[in-house]
């Protein structure tokens, strides 16, 4: 008989409440690992433009390798959370077992991938030798970690599914945290340049890991029952993960094709320059979407198990609840990044080498400021799908978004209307509102579909 812990109570019951319970360690988790991504790229900042540049060019394939694992986690947080909702405890664990085999797998796929391959798909972007060469000194190192990576993000997602958000919240919070202090030791302590950025950024995710694993494998305190021994293989559970988690992958891997495509734009319209600048203004801009990230995560599991209890109201009331929330978060947000933005700028070109980017970069922060009102209604729209095992609409939701919407406005802005660089940010704002607004009404008319068959 399975035993609830605080987490699988607070799922199955009041939405709202378990929607604010749920987002809050999550999103205190989020805006420590940001917080340490902005450190991050001040501290590279003072080696000079062309180390920002080199780490921009990497950061879509970066985003690549988490996407692979953020999708994993989310297939197994929606199956995990809807099997809880179902009361199906022996199902979740299954989930959880088959998501860590998956994890391992897919960790040593990707590095083979991307060591092989890395080289030609940077040289593609034409930038100059010396960033390129940056790139690569930065990306070898993450790249062959990417099975530690893509395990540590697919088991933050298992704990999400169980409604623990606190464990998740220490696990990411330790490895960033640490992270913190060991990007200025490396650095510039150790004189390791780039390559101490990387590595700082490998050892946090190492203990982050060996932490989850202490709670998975050795105390044993989740509620989920995690072990290899007489585990029987289940493939309706393997599909139930993959057709969440595939499109979940393939919809985060979108946005990094899309941010390549951005950087590819920014380089013709301001060179090197202008990729430092989409860089450091697109990290400002995901800080703002820190707290949404949180609140999405939480938005997964609250409607995963009530989807599993096919209980349509409290669907409805968690999409609508989530929504409302975001908003407040995003125009605050949106109002600090917009009114200090010279501020804001100043952190990233405090070097002699990165300030002729300066006048650039307060433009483009103020711009994107306005890309985040339109975010909680795609996103949580997004997460709601996924929840519910829809992932295709999901993913449909964010091919339209970024692939289609935010390119072509770019597209358009920059190279038929010669705006320049700017254009690019305009390009990301309106794509975005645009395909906000067409998500949020089919995730409404699909809640209603759901909430007719209830009826019936």
């Amino acid at each position: 008989m399975e035993k609830d812990t605080k987490g699988t109570i607070l799922l199955k019951g009041d939405p709202k409440k378990a929607i604010i319970k749920l987002s809050i360690p999550l999103i205190l988790a989020m805006l420590v690992q940001t917080l340490y991504n902005l450190i991050d790229s001040i501290w590279v900042a003072g080696l000079g433009s062309n180390a920002l540049a080199a780490i921009g060019l990497y950061f879509p394939i970066f985003m690549i390798v988490i996407s692979l694992a953020s999708g994993l986690g989310v297939g197994a947080s929606s199956a995990i959370s809807r099997k809880i909702g179902e009361k199906d405890k022996s199902g979740a664990d299954s989930a959880a077992i088959i998501s860590i085999f998956l994890s391992i797998i897919i960790g040593v796929i990707t590095t083979i991938v991307f060591l092989t391959s890395i080289r030609s798909i940077l040289t593609s972007l034409g930038t100059s030798k010396k960033t390129l060469q940056l790139s690569l000194d930065y990306a070898y190192i993450l790249i062959f970690f990417s099975p530690l990576l893509i395990f540590n993000n697919t088991a933050n997602g298992i704990l999400r599914g169980e409604g623990d958000a606190k464990k998740a919240m220490y696990a990411i919070a330790a490895g960033s945290l640490l992270n913190i202090g060991l990007d200025p030791l490396f650095i510039y302590g150790f004189k390791l340049g780039i390559k101490g950025a990387a590595y700082a950024t490998v050892i946090s995710f190492g203990i982050s890991t060996l932490l989850i694993i202490y709670w998975m494998f050795i105390k044993k305190d989740t509620y989920l029952t995690i072990t290899f021994k007489d585990y029987k293989y289940d493939s309706k559970i393997l599909k139930d993960i993959l057709k969440v988690g595939i499109p979940a992958s393939l919809s985060q891997i979108s946005m990094s094709v899309a941010i390549f495509v951005l950087n590819i734009f920014a380089v013709k319209a301001g060179g090197d320059l202008g990729v430092a600048v989409f860089t450091s203004s697109w990290r400002i801009i995901n800080f703002g979407t820190v707290p949404l990230i949180g609140i999405a995560m939480a938005v997964t599991s609250v409607t995963g198990a009530a989807y599993g209890q096919k209980n349509s109201k409290k669907l409805s009331d968690a999409h609508l609840f989530s929504i409302k929330f975001g908003e407040i978060i995003s125009f605050f947000v949106m109002t600090i990044i917009f009114v200090f933005s010279p501020q804001i700028a100043k952190l990233f070109t405090y070097s002699k080498g990165s300030s002729v980017i300066y006048n650039d970069l307060v433009i483009a922060l103020k711009v994107m400021s306005l890309f985040l009102p339109g975010v909680p209604f795609g996103m949580f729209t997004s997460s709601m799908f996924q929840g519910i095992g829809q992932g295709i609409k999901s993913f449909v939701a964010s091919i339209y978004r970024t692939l289609i919407m935010q390119v072509f406005f770019s597209w358009l802005y920059v190279f038929a209307l010669n705006f320049g660089l700017i254009g690019v940010w305009w390009g990301i704002v309106t794509g975005n509102a645009a395909s906000s607004i067409i998500t949020f009404t089919w995730g409404r008319v699909t809640i209603n579909k759901i909430k007719y068959l209830d009826k019936k």
